[in-house]
């Protein structure tokens, strides 16, 4: 039997085309009267059976300014399918312009649009109460935990995870301002980080049309072969009965060993390694296992201070590697199927978040041994019961992986349309980031300048690596007020240079770093305030052991 809620879109549907002043919309700025009304499928530009507006409520942010807040859901085709739900903010003092959300990890829980955008500022106002219009939704599957991908069963919920939510939820959310403003608006954006940045790379390829300028935060952009690489990851710690795991002790002295070493190559030693490639050739050392490794355990260094087995490092240089499925995927332009090296080298802290990344008792804690579990187990092999860290072989799944891929994943360099409707692109990623490696952005944007060249890439994208900045936290816990930029850019024509990003953190200390274009790095000057951004210069030079 269809669920009630399908029955009703296919009844209303059906009144709409028989009788279409039956169900006008409600008068321009009457929020209660939005309660209830009802999108055609037709209204949405992917195939769904319509929406739903389940509430409509007045309401007031910090700022004391009033929006009116609408709840609904877009309802799939197949019955077995979950509904997309979504939230929509409408701000009496609307700027004309709105907002898109992205979300985080698996998704499953509603972004409600209402609070601070991606590592914005925290002093700064929100965009709902700076007058956007703000929006977000689930992707279209309801979980509280951050990596539950039993939804990934479903053909439908994966399809909408996978980047059809973002059209079917940004069309109801044009119409809601069409509704409630009697107009249209003059600018649309998107921000997001992490799966929001796979989803901000997923409207700059795939729905160019929609959005007028798009900021990817450290974007999981290459979603599947993110977490084929993190199956690896997680197998390397797990190696001989957990022989391969570096347990939080041995985690940090290894990383307290590289910052001491890699730390000054900046020009100040202050915590940060704001020159990974230096720090990358100054760790070569440590790259090997034999006697000229001086981290390699031995009996006297036993002894002395912290030091890695053989099979620690190991598990390092596994890391390290790029994983390379053995066909080739032909969702990218380029039919690639490499994802690059993670950062162990080069300023990993394994602590992004404040808990131990690489398991805080045994490897089966490991940040990365969840969706390297979730993915295979439940997107590519449908199998429950297989045990997917002995037993998944990609090979065996290469039709479903070549099948999955133009789904899963947002790593074309192709965005013609994008470019030529005049979108302006901005994505940044921490040079520490240990739940997404920073080369994964690295490598995507040299593609894209390979396609485009440099001078027509520069019109309308920019990336920034951040030194010190990690997934969640970091050595240097970035703030950057990219909207602000991005408004510049889009509607000013005012080119982005070298930014400027503000430490957060618990006891509000405001040490600030330039955010160079990459390939720049921030090189201390010699002299004045270390806190202080313009004590810096961005530099391209080469330094550290070749």
């Amino acid at each position: 039997m269809r669920p009630d809620y399908l029955i009703r879109a296919s009844l209303l549907s059906f009144l709409a085309l028989l009788c279409p002043g039956l169900l006008a919309a409600p008068d321009a700025g009457d929020c209660a009267a939005l309660v209830d009304q009802h999108l055609t499928a037709d209204q949405i530009g992917l195939p769904t059976s319509g929406a739903l507006i389940r509430s409509a409520r007045t309401k007031t942010d910090e700022a004391g300014s009033a929006y009116c807040e609408l709840t609904g859901a877009i309802f799939p085709l197949r019955y077995t399918a979950p509904e997309i739900r979504f939230q929509l903010n409408l701000p009496d003092n609307w700027n004309t312009k709105t907002l898109h959300f992205g979300g985080g990890g698996f998704n499953g829980t509603v972004v409600t649009g209402t609070g601070h955008y991606t590592k914005q500022p925290e002093s700064e106002l929100t965009p709902l109460q700076r007058g956007y219009m703000t929006y977000g939704s689930d992707s279209g599957h309801q979980s509280a935990e951050r990596f539950d991908g039993r939804f990934l069963l479903e053909p439908e919920a994966l399809a909408n995870f996978g980047h059809q939510q973002l059209k079917k939820v940004h069309d109801v959310a044009m119409w809601s301002v069409k509704t409630y403003y009697g107009r249209a608006s003059t600018h649309n954006y998107f921000i997001g980080g992490s799966q929001g940045g796979h989803e901000a790379f997923d409207v700059v390829q795939r729905y160019a049309d929609d959005y007028d300028g798009v900021v990817a935060a450290y974007p999981a952009h290459n979603l599947l072969l993110l977490h084929l690489s993190a199956l690896r990851y997680a197998r390397a710690l797990m190696s001989d009965a957990g022989a391969g795991w570096l347990d939080p002790a041995s985690a940090k002295g290894f990383v307290s060993h590289v910052y001491a070493r890699c730390d000054p190559l900046d020009g100040l030693s202050d915590g940060i390694i704001s020159n990974p490639d230096a720090c990358y050739r100054s760790t070569s050392d440590l790259r090997r296992i034999d006697a000229a490794n001086p981290l390699l355990c031995n009996e006297a260094l036993n002894a002395a201070k912290p030091c890695l087995t053989g099979r620690q490092l190991q598990t390092l240089l596994t890391m390290n590697a790029e994983y390379r499925l053995p066909f080739a995927l032909y969702v990218d332009d380029d039919h690639q199927a490499v994802f690059p090296r993670w950062t162990p080298f080069e300023g990993s802290t394994f602590f992004d978040g404040g808990f131990p990344n690489l398991g805080g008792e045994g490897p089966d804690q490991a940040l990365q041994a969840m969706p390297a579990e979730a993915t295979p187990r439940y997107a590519i092999a449908g199998d429950l019961a297989m045990d997917i860290f002995s037993e998944f072989d990609p090979l065996n799944y290469a039709a479903r992986i070549r099948e999955l891929a133009p789904m899963y994943t947002a790593n074309s360099v192709d965005i013609d349309r994008f470019i030529n409707a005049g979108g302006k692109l901005l994505f940044y990623h921490g040079a520490v980031d240990d739940f997404i490696p920073v080369h994964s952005s690295i490598d995507y944007f040299l593609r894209l300048r390979t396609r485009y060249g440099a001078s027509r890439l520069d019109d309308s994208v920019r990336f920034y690596v951040i030194p010190g900045m990690g997934h969640v936290s970091g050595p240097f816990n970035a703030r950057i007020p990219m909207l602000d930029t991005l408004e510049a850019w889009v509607e000013r024509g005012v080119t982005p240079a070298d930014l400027v990003a503000i430490e957060h953190n618990d006891v509000g200390a405001d040490r600030t770093r330039p955010v160079c274009r990459y390939p720049a790095w921030p090189r201390y000057s010699g002299s004045g305030d270390p806190d202080t951004a313009s004590s810096f210069i961005c530099t391209i030079e080469k330094s550290g052991s070749e």
